[in-house]
């Protein structure tokens, strides 16, 4: 069986047995998501090992099978160099939480089984070639999430879940209606019917007449159509002015589920823009997004900066600096350069492990004093220099250190957009001072200084919580040793890409 396929449906086979697991053995649900979620782990570990890094058009590990043929939809799937990243990073962090997750003491199989489910939604997104399949998977990954905030969540869980859950079901309906006319209005040469096929979609010359250049509202059809598709991925980014949901979902989702949001989750929507947007409708790509999606990164990158410097929750603290960085990715995909397309990309998987370090470090604190507040924490280096020192790598990797992954990619993504919005550019590189300001504000606050003697006695980080943060504190640092490892594996699909849209700047 195809290699995409396991590693997106053995996660379901694995939730189903879980759930029918006698009620008394919570252990062998959690050793069960192990083992589910370190079998699709190994299977990326091939990919990226396997991966033909030189091959610039089409996808590989490609199968296309008839699924309802009476409508010419397809179970297609496949992975480039833009989706092979994001597949990696799922599989990583899907494992990495389930470890996370340990302390889940509350409906163990319930969770375990809408975690593994939720991991299968997000890698059918990532390998889905069918817009009607990544559809599906889009909106399964929706319903496992909401109840993961609404049930597990904290003292405002259902008010965080339902805003989730509503501003992403209107992303979604915005995103049925361009599917739909995307499908009506796509044939398939072959069988000259209408076709939900993305890699057809891609080809212009398989658009009808209306949707080539047509009229709605008074305005060109490929110009509306993109604006529908970017709002809802927008909404998931999550981009200024669809980014309110975030910081309540953060604050009240457990540990690990906000690990999984801002380490996949986020991604979803800039991996929607350029895997539809851009290679769907490059004319429209190229008249909107070189201004237009520069601007909204750099609001992103200043207005979660400095919502970030107010807070005095370190978790509602990560979360704005995601909305921050996330920033960074827009403006590198707006700059249709080499340099600033591959740092983009980079920038998703860098963040995304990051980020997944800095909020499984907050989960550690939060577990220990049952409180987020920085005010209320000061000296714990003393007590606890272990977990000091994975606070150091995450805080400095977060603000771009030299030397550390996430100085590699928006150091890419900053190159790149000079050569287009030079003005813009600068306004970014600046927002890195913001950067620093609050994570080494947050780092003196709670880890130096006077100890607070009510934490003279707090236990230090334990050997189940190193095991979560090691492969991610190896990645930050190698990456940043040595970006080439993830820049090969995408630099030739991204090139191609690129090139596809820059021909109408």
């Amino acid at each position: 069986m195809n290699i995409l396929t396991l590693m997106t449906f053995i996660p379901v086979v694995g939730a189903i047995v879980i759930l029918c697991l006698p009620r008394d053995k919570d252990n062998w649900a959690r050793w069960g998501a192990v083992v589910t979620t370190a079998i699709p782990l190994m299977m990326a570990v091939s990919l990226f090992i396997n991966f033909d890094r030189t091959q610039d058009e089409g996808f590989q590990y490609e199968v296309i099978a008839n699924w309802i043929p009476s409508f010419n939809i397809q179970y297609h799937v496949g992975v480039d160099g833009i989706s092979i990243t994001m597949v990696l990073l799922t599989a990583l962090l899907s494992f990495l939480c389930i470890f996370a997750s340990w302390g889940i003491t509350k409906a163990v199989k319930a969770y375990f089984a809408l975690f593994l489910l939720l991991d299968a939604g997000m890698m059918g997104v990532f390998v889905s070639l069918d817009f009607f399949l990544f559809f599906v998977f889009w909106e399964v990954m929706l319903l496992p999430m909401y109840f993961l905030i609404g049930i597990w969540g904290g003292p405002r869980k259902e008010y965080a879940a339902i805003k989730f859950f509503l501003y992403t079901l209107l992303g979604s309906a915005l995103m049925l209606i361009s599917i739909l006319a995307l499908y009506f209005n796509t044939t398939d040469p072959l069988t000259m019917t209408n076709t939900f096929d993305m890699v057809m979609m891609m080809d212009q010359a398989n658009h009808s007449e209306w949707l080539r250049g047509g009229q709605i509202f008074g305005q060109s059809v490929p110009l509306v159509i993109w604006t529908a598709l970017f709002i809802g991925f927008a909404i998931k980014i999550p981009a200024f002015p669809f980014h309110t949901w975030l910081p309540d979902a953060h604050v009240e989702a457990p540990t690990a589920v906000s690990v999984i949001l801002a380490g996949v989750l986020l991604k979803m929507g800039t991996y929607g823009i350029l895997r539809i947007n851009f290679p769907m409708f490059p004319e429209a790509t190229a008249q909107l997004a070189f201004y237009f999606l520069a601007a909204v990164g750099v609001v992103n990158i200043v207005y979660g900066a400095l919502c970030a410097m107010a807070q005095t929750d370190l978790k509602k603290l990560v979360a704005y600096s995601s909305v921050s960085h996330m920033g960074y990715v827009m403006l590198g995909m707006a700059s249709f350069t080499e340099q600033g397309i591959n740092g983009a990309v980079l920038q998703m998987f860098n963040h995304g492990t990051v980020t997944a370090m800095l909020f499984l470090l907050v989960g550690v604190i939060y577990d220990r004093a049952h409180h987020r507040n920085i005010d209320g924490f000061g000296g714990l280096a003393g007590v606890m220099p272990v977990y000091t020192g994975f606070v150091a790598i995450a805080f400095f990797a977060a603000l771009g250190l030299p030397g550390l992954s996430a100085f590699i990619s928006e150091a890419l993504v900053l190159l790149g957009s000079w050569q287009q919005n030079p003005m813009l550019t600068m306004i970014a590189a600046l927002a890195v001072i913001l950067s620093a300001g609050y994570m080494l504000w947050a780092l003196q606050r709670i880890w130096l200084g006077p100890l607070n003697e009510k934490y003279a006695d707090i236990e230090e980080i334990n050997r189940r919580e190193i095991f979560t943060l090691v492969p991610l504190a190896a990645l930050v640092i190698y990456l940043g040793i040595y970006p080439t490892a993830v820049l090969d594996l995408m630099g030739a699909s991204l090139n191609s890409l690129n090139g596809v849209v820059s021909k109408f700047l």
